[in-house]
């Protein structure tokens, strides 16, 4: 199956995602695992699986898995191009330029043509308007409510859990806007999904030597994004144990680019006189744009300045992040 659809840069396009689950169209598939890139930068081929709705069905085939509707029941497709187990490829394009844009649609031309047991099909495609919406935001001085914020930022909480909560735990190492897909789901909430685990490792290091620190950071710079990296990986102690809560600062990172657009660390650079990266992140002094309109009240600032702590011994875990976010969502819902 192909696809194009849309990544989120997007925190900022329609809120929300599925939990795990993307709309193509009419047809729904749930993500079981990236399986490469494919093409142009921006790229990439995922392997999903259909979700087939019982409410949907209203014919008798309700419960009677992949296959009983869905694509199978799609005028004018193969019924040998329908996977037995419900499998197919899609992959996602972002689409950065008009001319990409040509290209894109006339790869949907062509594939659509083809109809050969050795030619990959093209079953279902869906070209979704994205827009720099970060961008677009800042520049029309729109900022998400509050509420959305937290919405949406409770959500990745709940799949980070997910990864925390395994033995030993899992640390996703790639937390930022970039990697959470927003999914809109017919007469269904939005949901946000937190994607792409190619950085996902177990969380958990004992770090016994310099030679083992060095081993760590080299890893990180080639893996976790810089202006959402925690500071124990941009320089790491010879003698440390390092855990989920790198994810925790990163958290921290993504909820502050939710609400102004950028990282914190993208805002001290803009004010600083010459200072690395490094130097920033590891002084964690946030800085609050003062815009008109961009004031979020204390309480979420005071969340953000909490999830960024230097030392990750004193940084909350995800659990804590959860049980503050909750109150916060109760105390600006009313």
């Amino acid at each position: 199956m192909g696809c194009s659809f849309s990544g989120l840069n997007a925190l900022y396009d329609t809120v929300g995602g599925g939990g795990g689950d993307i709309w193509v169209n009419d047809y729904r598939f749930r993500v079981l695992r990236r399986l490469g890139d494919a093409g142009p930068a921006g790229s990439s081929v995922f392997l999903v699986k259909e979700v087939v709705a019982a409410a949907a069905v209203s014919d008798g085939t309700a419960g009677a898995g992949p296959g009983a509707a869905g694509l199978a029941k799609k005028k004018g497709v193969d019924p040998s191009h329908i996977s037995a187990d419900g499998t197919y490829a899609l992959k996602k394009v972002f689409i950065q330029s008009d001319q990409h844009l040509e290209l894109v649609r006339q790869e949907i031309r062509v594939s659509s043509q083809f109809s050969h047991p050795n030619l990959l099909p093209l079953l279902e495609n869906a070209i979704i308007a994205v827009k720099d919406v970060t961008k677009s935001m800042q520049e029309k001085k729109e900022y998400l409510s509050t509420i959305t914020i937290l919405q949406i930022f409770r959500q990745l909480c709940a799949g980070l859990k997910h990864m925390h909560s395994f033995e030993p735990p899992y640390a996703h190492n790639g937390v930022k806007p970039d990697n959470v897909l927003i999914t809109q789901r017919k007469e269904q909430p939005h949901l946000a999904i937190l994607m792409d685990f190619e950085s996902a490792r177990p969380a958990r290091r004992a770090i016994r030597s310099q030679a083992e620190a060095l081993q760590l950071q080299e890893w990180a710079s080639e893996h976790c994004s810089a202006h959402f990296r925690a500071p124990e990986l941009w320089e790491c102690p010879p003698h440390a144990d390092i855990d989920e809560r790198t994810d925790v600062w990163s958290l921290g990172c993504t909820l502050y680019a939710m609400m102004y657009g950028k990282s914190p660390f993208d805002y001290e650079l803009d004010e600083s006189a010459g200072e690395s990266l490094v130097t920033v992140i590891k002084s964690a002094q946030v800085k609050w744009p003062t815009e008109t309109g961009s004031s979020y009240p204390d309480t979420l600032r005071q969340f953000v300045t909490w999830m960024l702590q230097p030392h990750p011994a004193v940084r909350p875990n995800i659990d804590d992040i959860i049980i503050h976010v909750d109150k916060l969502i109760a105390k600006h819902s009313i």
